[in-house]
C-alpha cells in the first residue's frame, strides 16, 4: 500500500529533480531515498524514473504518480482549514524561500506582519543565493526575473526595472557614457544570478531593441557585493531598481543611459502548479501583493 510518506517523497523528488535534492528537503540520506524509490517501484510493478548521474526524469507512470501525489497532498493540507471553517483562522506550516538581500530588506518585514496577524501559522523563511533552484519543498518562492518552468505559477508582486548606474567619482574619472555601446570602453560589474547571460545587457529605445556584450572586470553571485563595488567607484553596474533607488537618492550612485530601457526583472511569488493550494498559502500571497503594492522601490 502506498503511504503518505511515499507521496511526500514523490512530490519532493519532483520538485528537487534529483535524489540528493529531495534528500536535503526531507532531511534524510540519498541512499535511504534510493532504497525507498526501489521499494516503491517494486510495490507498483513499474519504473517511475530514469536515473542519470545528476538528475532524474520521470517515466509516464512516474509523472502520473507525481500528479496524483500533489493533488492528494494538497487536499490533505487544506482539510483542517476546510473543516475548521472561516472562524478558525489560518494554521499550519508555511515555508518561504527568498533571495538573500531582497529577502532581508523586503520579505522578512512582510512575513513578520503576516505572522502577527496569524499566530497559528508556523512560518519559515530561508534565504538563498538561488531561491528558485533551492526551493525544495517551499510553499512560496520569491523570485526576481523571468520564469520558464510550468511547474510553478507566478504571481506578480512588483514591477522592477533595471538601471545602469555608476558612482559620481567613477564618472568623473572615466567620463559619462552616452550610448550603450560606450559601455564596451568601461569597467562593468556583473551579478551571476538565475542562470542568466549576465554579460549581455539588452536595451530598447523608441521601439528598437538592441544589446551590448560587456566584458566584466569584476563578477560576483552576490548582488549587494556588486552594488557596493559600484558605490566604491569600481565600475558600471546593471542593477535592480529596488536595490539601486536608495543609493541614487543619496547621491552614492548616478543613473546613466536613462534614454534607454534595459530589461527588467519583476518581483514574483511562485507557488507550485498543483490543485488545492492551502488557504494559508493563497492568503499569504495576497498579503504579499498588498504589502508590495504599498511600497515604493527602495523604501
Amino acid at each position: 500500500m502506498i503511504t503518505l510518506a511515499d507521496l511526500r517523497f514523490i512530490e519532493a523528488l519532483a520538485r528537487a529533480g534529483s535524489l540528493s535534492g529531495a534528500a536535503r528537503s526531507l532531511n534524510v540520506t540519498p541512499p535511504a531515498l534510493s532504497m525507498r524509490l526501489k521499494k516503491l517501484e517494486q510495490l507498483l510493478g513499474v519504473s517511475l524514473v530514469v536515473r542519470s548521474s545528476r538528475r532524474v526524469r520521470f517515466t509516464g507512470e512516474g509523472e502520473h504518480l507525481v500528479h496524483e501525489a500533489q493533488a492528494l497532498l494538497a487536499r490533505i493540507e487544506t482539510l483542517p482549514e476546510a473543516l475548521g471553517g472561516e472562524g478558525r483562522g489560518l494554521a499550519g506550516p508555511l515555508r518561504v524561500v527568498a533571495p538573500f538581500g531582497f529577502g532581508r530588506l523586503h520579505v522578512a518585514p512582510t512575513i513578520a506582519r503576516f505572522a502577527a496577524r496569524h499566530p497559528a501559522v508556523r512560518l519559515t523563511l530561508d534565504l538563498s543565493e538561488r531561491p528558485w533552484t533551492d526551493s525544495g519543498d517551499a510553499d512560496v518562492v520569491i523570485h526576481i526575473g523571468a520564469v520558464r518552468d510550468s511547474t510553478w505559477v507566478a504571481h506578480l508582486l512588483a514591477r522592477n526595472a533595471r538601471w545602469v548606474c555608476a558612482s559620481p567619482a567613477y564618472l568623473r574619472r572615466r567620463g559619462m557614457p552616452t550610448d550603450p555601446r560606450d559601455l564596451l570602453q568601461h569597467d562593468c560589474l556583473c551579478v551571476r544570478e538565475n542562470n542568466e547571460d549576465v554579460t549581455l545587457w539588452h536595451h530598447r529605445r523608441n521601439g528598437k531593441a538592441g544589446a551590448v556584450r560587456v566584458t566584466p572586470t569584476l563578477t560576483s553571485n552576490d548582488g549587494e557585493v556588486v552594488r557596493n563595488w559600484a558605490v566604491a567607484g569600481l565600475g558600471v553596474v546593471l542593477r535592480s531598481q529596488w536595490d539601486a533607488t536608495p543609493f541614487v537618492k543619496r547621491g552614492e550612485l548616478k543613473r546613466i543611459l536613462t534614454s534607454w530601457d534595459f530589461d527588467g526583472a519583476d518581483v514574483l511569488a511562485l507557488v507550485p502548479a498543483r490543485r488545492g493550494i492551502s488557504a494559508r498559502v493563497s492568503q499569504f500571497v495576497d498579503f504579499l501583493k498588498g504589502d508590495f503594492k504599498r511600497k515604493a522601490p527602495g523604501s
